[in-house]
């Protein structure tokens, strides 16, 4: 089964989490399939916290990927609007 999940990076008390795509038998950190974006949950000031490719998740979706609880969590409580909103900005 493939899964969405966290690929934990960083050093010691500082984390730093890819969101992945990988085997569900291959180890947390181990080989992975695609990186979706990437969490940073101690992101300060004007750091950017979440970056996620959302055709890209909607992509493994449609195939059958299942994301973990805690990424569905992350994804939940993200805005949607701010890639659509980013998107218009640069343009």
């Amino acid at each position: 089964m493939v899964v969405i999940r966290l690929s934990r990076g960083g050093s010691k008390h500082r984390p730093f989490y890819n969101i992945v795509v990988a085997d569900k038998r291959v180890r947390r950190d181990g080989r992975f399939i695609e990186r979706l974006g990437f969490y940073n949950p101690t992101a300060r000031g004007g750091e950017e916290q979440l970056r996620v490719a959302h055709d890209r998740l909607t992509y493994w979706r449609s195939v059958g990927a299942r994301a973990s609880p805690t990424v569905e969590r992350i994804l939940k409580n993200a805005p949607v609007a701010a890639p659509a909103a980013a998107e218009a900005a640069a343009a």
